[in-house]
């Protein structure tokens, strides 16, 4: 990495969907859809300091339309995913961890090797939304008899219970047990 950097070396290319495999097992696609590849590049960069050792950068830029669930309507969703992230790599765990919890840069130890599809896979996993939906869902929802005032839909239908209907009062039994009629049944006493 540390080569690649002092190089200036730049990457890029295209993976299929289905060889990022963590990501592939978290989309779902409609039955006639595949998953679509995944795109991406890389530039090492190294930056001068004035005193002291330059600091070692990894531009990482990568798309990947996904196919997730909507949570609303519980219908597929194709959401183009993008990256473009600079990565500031350090030495030993100890003071990426300082660095991360001090800088707004994402900071990581300096490995011996870096797996790029592993990287790139981890990223494009934490960009994944947590609750994936659709801005207007492409059918209507299903609801619930009774929700659908408190939802607001439908305003012109009245889904509240009969006025009219004998309810139990909720304190009916405590009233019966505290009068000392011991029954628990609300209509008994």
């Amino acid at each position: 990495m540390a080569a690649f950097a002092a190089d200036g070396a730049a990457l890029a290319g295209e993976w299929p969907g289905a060889s990022l495999t963590r990501l592939a097992e978290s989309q779902s696609p409609p039955q006639d859809g595949a998953l679509t590849p995944v795109s991406w590049q890389v530039q090492g960069e190294r930056h001068p300091l004035p005193a002291g050792e330059p600091e070692i950068w990894l531009a990482l830029q990568a798309s990947a339309p996904v196919w997730l669930t909507c949570q609303r309507c519980l219908q597929p969703l194709a959401l183009p995913l993008t990256l473009d992230r600079r990565l500031r790599f350090v030495h030993g765990e100890s003071q990426a961890e300082a660095m991360d919890a001090e800088f707004e840069d994402d900071v990581l130890a300096l490995p011996r090797w870096l797996d790029l599809r592993e990287l790139i896979e981890d990223e494009l996993l934490l960009a994944l939304p947590l609750v994936p939906r659709h801005d207007t869902c492409p059918q209507p929802l299903p609801v619930a008899v009774g929700q659908s005032e408190l939802l607001g839909e439908d305003p012109g239908v009245d889904s509240r219970p009969d006025e009219g209907a004998k309810q139990p009062h909720p304190f009916a039994a405590l009233r019966a047990l505290k009068s000392g009629g011991g029954t628990s049944d609300p209509d008994a006493g």
